[in-house]
């Protein structure tokens, strides 16, 4: 762009052709804001050197639906949110917007940000754009399948037990999630408070560095936000694996890790051995109660977020009139029944029967939520109910510890952990629905680093024998998201991948 030889006009422009060629088929983008991005690019190319002293001048930004953006729909994958505009950018939003960042609209999601296949959305469910047949994994579907099919150069997600990691290894695409803190969330609708964070998705691990530097810090709005500086700029590059110390933890390659990928993952791990990096198997005890507490602790949380969703301030609202007809009915029904009751008796059935408030709450939220967050609403209430919180819930808080605990350890010896991203390719489009265990269990390597609030990379392996896209993860200590850029930056200049 400084030399003249393209603009931030031709960028934007060859991106929405790209999405208007292709987003009716993927079901990719649930908004495109293509008058917006093409104003803010033409006044980013009225700048000297078309503004490229703003750090991120021209980068084109796709944002999950999860994440507000001002005087946009946001839906969160939605029925419930239906007419819901945001009045505000949230706080990654607004540091990228004033890096230069080109927002070119929403992307879908799992309502929610509740499922791992992206087939969980009212608006129906987004194809890989590598095989349409499969999914691209979840929540941040969408994201990572607008990265991969060349729609923007870099996609925001939201990371709660690996919604940001598992959708770029179906999509073949890299994918971080920060340290818990390291980017603010205001801004970003809550679903379970303690884990969620902001992540980008890009085709290269600099692009990533480049939005982490800029969104990362302290915010005033968000007091889980640590007050850390952000990693600096540019993306300093190592050379050598020559003293990296990298940790495999057998618990992540036993039973249900296909075959094919833990075979291929074994093969790089002896490149980097061959490369100078010092091998250990590194036991992560706790493991195996990752699901379980993970699912425990983060459907009481959103059992509590999501009771604010209730059709009276905003969004969906049931039909209040035929709610107000059925209670005639109800009434006129009851009066007839107990016409020869005595009065106390009377006057307390009639006190007991449902009011019209009441029933709008109900009736609202059973036809606004999806299957999956009514599924995740019931279980996180079951959990914290009397008589279940100390048996469920706080021994679920106790088992987090000590997977956190399980990672410091670890991190006494090695540098990084390395570690599959899922079990499987991914899946064909209908596959796990009819069984949430299995769809759960398609996040059994990406959970841990959410209980334990550490930073996880998912960069590409290039594809499996059936052609379909493979990923590993980096695990690394809190608030070591250079170390993981740089080794996986590494790790794709000594394996690079296909054109």
């Amino acid at each position: 762009m400084a030399r003249g030889e393209t603009s931030c006009e031709a960028l934007v422009s060859s991106f929405l052709a790209r999405i208007d060629a292709k987003n009716d088929h993927l079901n990719i983008f649930l908004s495109v804001d293509a008058e917006g991005a093409m104003a803010r690019a033409r006044v980013l190319d009225a700048m000297p050197d078309h503004g490229t002293a703003l750090p991120l001048s021209g980068m084109v930004v796709a944002v999950k639906d999860v994440i507000c953006t001002k005087d946009q729909s946001v839906t969160c994958g939605s029925r419930i949110l239906t007419g819901f505009t945001s009045r505000f950018d949230a706080t990654a939003v607004a540091r990228l917007r004033a890096a230069g960042a080109i927002l070119i609209g929403r992307t879908n999601c799992d309502e929610f940000a509740m499922g791992s296949s992206n087939e969980n959305s009212y608006f129906g469910p987004v194809r890989n754009p590598l095989d349409p047949s499969r999914v691209p994994g979840g929540s941040s579907g969408g994201s990572a399948a607008a990265v991969a099919a060349g729609m923007c150069h870099v996609a925001l997600g939201s990371d709660t037990g690996g919604s940001v990691r598992q959708p770029a290894a179906f999509c073949g695409v890299y994918g971080l999630k920060p340290t818990y803190g390291r980017i603010s969330r205001h801004g970003l609708v809550a679903y379970a408070s303690s884990f969620d964070c902001i992540g980008p998705l890009a085709r290269c691990p600099q692009d990533l560095a480049s939005v982490l530097a800029i969104m990362a810090g302290q915010d005033q709005w968000d007091a889980t936000s640590a007050p850390v500086n952000p990693p600096t700029l540019p993306l300093k590059p190592i050379t050598s694996m020559e003293g990296v110390r990298i940790g495999l933890p057998p618990e992540y390659f036993g039973e249900g890790l296909d075959s094919e990928i833990r075979t291929r993952i074994m093969r790089e791990v002896d490149r980097f051995r061959a490369a100078g990096a010092t091998i250990s198997n590194i036991s992560l005890p706790h493991t195996d109660y990752g699901i379980a507490t993970y699912y425990v602790l983060t459907t009481a949380e959103a059992s509590s977020n999501l009771a604010r969703y209730d059709g009276v301030r905003y969004g969906y609202r049931a039909d209040e009139k035929a709610i107000e007809a059925d209670l005639l009915v109800e009434r006129s029904s009851l009066e007839a029944a107990l016409a020869d009751a005595a009065p106390e008796e009377r006057e307390q059935a009639l006190a007991n029967q449902d009011s019209l408030l009441t029933r709008l709450y109900a009736q609202t939220r059973t036809e606004g939520f999806g299957d999956e967050v009514k599924r995740r609403i019931m279980l996180g209430t079951y959990v914290l109910s009397a008589g279940y919180y100390d048996a469920y819930y706080e021994k679920a808080q106790r088992v987090r510890t000590l997977i956190r605990q399980d990672f410091e350890c670890a991190f006494e010896t090695v540098d990084v952990l390395l570690t599959p991203a899922t079990p499987s390719p991914p899946f064909e489009l209908g596959s796990k629905t009819a069984d949430p265990l299995e769809m759960y269990l398609s996040d059994i390597y990406t959970v841990t680093a959410n209980l334990a609030g550490i930073p996880g990379l998912v960069t590409p392996l290039g594809t499996l024998s059936n052609g379909l896209p493979l990923g590993i993860q980096w695990l690394g200590k809190h608030f070591d998201e250079t170390r993981l850029l740089q080794l996986g930056a590494l790790a794709t200049r000594m394996s690079p991948m296909p054109e």
